[in-house]
């Protein structure tokens, strides 16, 4: 019988139903937490830099690349959201891949899209509040404190469990899109202070210009990391209503804050200036409040990279924990705390890689550029996979209940796969630099890819490219 009868819409039942029995997580996030994740992620300082960043090149063109790149986030956004409620594991993207391209590429998505990302992002994100903290109020504290500081502060609140991790992250990422909104508002308004003379906003307005359309590669940065509200399925609330809406208003609160943000800065500060800064969020802050601003981004700073390091330590634990289970991983990933039912071994091993480049880094500023880029090369790598599963499943499996399904399919998904290609080939800021970030990013996913091969042909004994029967996923312990 052909796996189109088999797992026909009438055999299979809904997604919350297929693992009420076999997850041992329990449902406690509502739509308010899974937004707060959604959100929460994506906001960060890399993001704050980058944004305006880009804002300084384009001038208001920028506009153009935001929006275009809130349309590929859409794309991820359907995509995750027919995958995740149709297979709704915490492994999440590793068991979409498990059924419909095989154990390899499930093992190479989420290692580099989301380990080697932890290890990338994170740091830099680490860094990066511990340099514009000093700056702010230097020698308050020695160099790297601040960023293992608050590593070890949220590792073990969330060793702690998803409820103390649900209650952070709605107050982290509430406060952050105010604090944002504020600062953007109060800049395009002037009502903390005049708007100074000789600013022309048009000066720079070139819709039509090269670097506008190149800036795309640039914005996509703004929206990626909303997805990872996925591993968090087995512990959602009606999951099949709230996962999608989650992701979906997330990136478009996302648009609308980063849009005003960007906006209010071209007011206070000459685009060249925005453009060339290592730290705009740094001087936009004071242009706009003054030394009062300061203190204003000290907050906004620590929140944003809060939220991040918060986020990340309860969805990327939780991937590994149902690679575990799919066996696509090392077993300890499985063991959950009794009390809590928090994935104790896997969130130590997040932490582990996450602070590891840091001891390496010190307090290096150049780093920072170097480690974002190859973190998000490696993330789009994961988008593409995610865009082709729903195609492939879609073609194994026509037949099987889809909580959600993508609008307009294919669409969406070629879109998607066209668009993080652009923004892939288009990631170095300069040419000059594309040999040394492609070269990195070429061993870290040479690494992964050499670990990948042995763990499936050695380890698990399987095919790289076959994939498992769908019921093996949905019915795993």
């Amino acid at each position: 019988m052909s796996d189109n009868v088999s797992y026909n819409s009438a055999a299979v039942p809904s997604g919350a139903a297929r693992t009420e029995k076999k997850s041992g997580f329990g449902r406690v996030l509502g739509l308010g937490s899974l937004l707060a994740v959604a959100i929460g992620l994506v906001v960060s300082q890399g993001v704050m830099v980058i944004m305006l960043q880009g804002a300084g090149i384009a001038g208001l063109g920028f506009i153009i690349p935001l929006t275009l790149g809130y349309i590929l986030a859409l794309t991820y956004v359907s995509s995750f959201s027919e995958l995740s409620l149709m297979i709704p594991r915490a492994g999440s993207l590793s068991s979409y891949t498990e059924v419909s391209i095989g154990h390899f590429p499930a093992i190479l998505s989420v290692f580099s899209g989301y380990i080697v990302v932890a290890m990338f992002a994170l740091s830099a994100e680490l860094l990066l509040v511990d340099l514009i903290i000093d700056k702010i109020y230097p020698g308050m504290f020695p160099p790297m404190t601040l960023g293992f500081g608050l590593l070890a502060i949220f590792t073990v609140l969330n060793l702690m469990g998803i409820d103390m991790f649900a209650k952070l992250q709605s107050v982290l990422a509430l406060v952050m899109v105010i604090v944002l909104l504020m600062l953007g508002l109060s800049a395009i308004t002037g009502v903390a202070n005049p708007h100074p003379a000789g600013i022309d906003l048009t000066s720079s307005w070139n819709p039509m210009g090269a670097e506008v359309i190149t800036l795309v590669a640039l914005a996509i940065w703004g929206y990626v990391g909303a997805e990872f509200v996925c591993p968090l399925v087995e512990e959602s609330k009606n999951p099949e209503r709230n996962i999608p809406r989650a992701m979906t208003i997330g990136v478009t609160v996302i648009f609308a804050t980063i849009a005003i943000y960007c906006l209010g800065a071209l007011f206070y500060i000459p685009a060249d200036e925005l453009a060339g800064s290592a730290l705009p969020h740094y001087d936009f802050a004071k242009a706009v409040f003054g030394d009062v601003g300061l203190t204003f981004l000290a907050v906004a700073a620590i929140t944003a990279t809060c939220s991040t390091v918060n986020t990340s330590l309860a969805a990327i634990p939780r991937m590994l924990y149902g690679m575990a289970q799919n066996g696509q991983a090392f077993p300890q990933f499985k063991k959950l705390t009794s009390g809590t039912k928090t994935p104790w071994v896997a969130v130590l091993f997040v932490t582990a890689i996450t602070g590891l480049p840091l001891v390496f880094m010190g307090d290096d500023p150049d780093a920072i550029g170097l480690l974002l880029i190859s973190a998000a090369i490696a993330w789009l790598l994961a988008y593409i996979i995610t865009h082709i599963n729903v195609i492939a499943l879609r073609k194994r499996y026509p037949d099987i209940k889809r909580p959600y399904k993508t609008p307009f399919y294919p669409l969406p998904q070629i879109i998607g796969i066209a668009g993080m290609i652009y923004a892939i080939v288009y990631a170095s800021p300069a040419p000059e630099l594309s040999g040394q970030i492609f070269g990195a990013a070429g061993i870290v996913l040479g690494l992964v890819s050499v670990v990948g091969v042995f763990w499936v042909k050695v380890v698990m004994k399987k095919k790289l490219f076959e994939p498992e029967p769908i019921e093996k996923v949905l019915n795993a312990d």
